[in-house]
Order: C-alpha cells, then structure tokens, then sequence
C-alpha cells in the first residue's frame, strides 16, 4: 500500500478527456463517412445536452457509447476498423450476451473503447424498456446526439449507478424536472420522482 500521495499530473488529466473527445470525433467520422446510421448515448450525450445550458456542470466519461441498428453492424466494423479501431466482443456482467466493443488501437482497453449498444433492444434483461431507436436524434454539429427524450428514458430504464448520477446531472440544469412525470410509464415515473426528490444523492 502505497504511504503517500503521488502528485496530481494535470496535464495527464486533460490529456484523458481530450483522448475521449478525439475518439469519439473519430468513430462519429467514420460512421458518418460510411453512411451508417448512429447515436451518440451514454455519459458523451450527457455531457453535450448539459452543455447547452451550463458548461460548468459537464462531467467527463472515459469511454464512448454508440447506439447502432444490429443489421449495420458489419458496415460499422468496416468502418471502425478503416479508422483504426479493432473490434472485440466481450462478456459484460448483467447484459444479454457479448458486447460489441472497438479497442483505440491494437492497444486499446476495454475501459477505453467504444461500446455498441443495439437500438430497439433491451442491453440487459432487467432493463424496463428496449433502447431507442437511432432514428430517434439529431445532428449536434461533430456528430449524431441521441434525443433527450430518448436519452432520459434509456436513462430511467437501465436506472444502475451512473445512469442515476447522469439523470441528476440533467436535472440540475433544469433539462429534466417534474413536468416529465406524466409522460412516462409508472415504474419511470416512479424512479424519476426519486431523483427529483434527492437531487443531492
């Protein structure tokens, strides 16, 4: 066990976040340059809705989550690996089979990767509703955002750990709040009611 702190690298820091940002321009010009259709998820879509309202709040992710009809995913290989990437799949704890991952490099971490998840799927069997569909977002410019609607329901729907901490983020910046009650099925409503109810957890 280390005795005493190591220096805080402020530099290796920024050069994380920048790594994401890269990663995930690069697969979304791949994608997009191939025509295959996608969604930005995930806590990259988090933090560009949140951006829209308050720069401040934005929390970085490490990784990059890309919502992909299951019938385009050869021509998203393709793609991916033409841009560098190369392509596992791998066993993830609590999902329904293997998940679809692109190393950055032959060196690249799972951690590090870029994640697929299936549009119009459920990504774990206790998830309450299948995800969105690709179709369901818009252009932000670098690349396609998921909807916020769609977001906060994939959100609520998978309701583990982050998806509780990203909804709060959401929320704190008045994205999401109680006049979405009453568009959501009883088990959203009810977990939505809990975050706006512990905005602090």
């Amino acid at each position: 066990m280390p005795t005493s702190l190591q220096p805080v690298s402020w530099q290796r820091m920024s050069d994380a976040v920048e790594n994401v940002r890269r990663r995930l321009f690069r697969a979304a010009a791949a994608l997009d340059a191939a025509r295959v259709p996608y969604a930005v998820i995930g806590g990259n879509a988090v933090a560009a809705w949140v951006s829209r309202d308050d720069e401040a709040a934005v929390r970085n992710t490490r990784d990059v989550d890309l919502l992909l009809r299951r019938e385009d995913l050869p021509a998203a290989t393709r793609a991916l690996e033409d841009a560098g990437f190369v392509h596992r799949r791998v066993a993830s704890l609590g999902q329904a089979g293997a998940m679809e991952v692109f190393l950055d490099g032959v060196g690249g971490k799972v951690r590090d990767a870029v994640h697929i998840f299936f549009a119009a799927e459920k990504t774990r069997p206790d998830q309450s509703e299948p995800n969105a569909q690709v179709e369901q977002s818009e252009d932000a410019g670098d690349f396609r955002l998921i909807s916020l609607e769609a977001l906060v329901r994939m959100k609520l729907s998978a309701f583990r750990d982050k998806d509780r901490v990203h909804l709060r983020d959401l929320a704190s910046v008045g994205l999401v709040d109680a006049a979405w009650l009453p568009s959501l099925s009883v088990e959203l409503r009810a977990r939505l009611a809990q975050i706006l109810a512990s905005p602090e957890d």
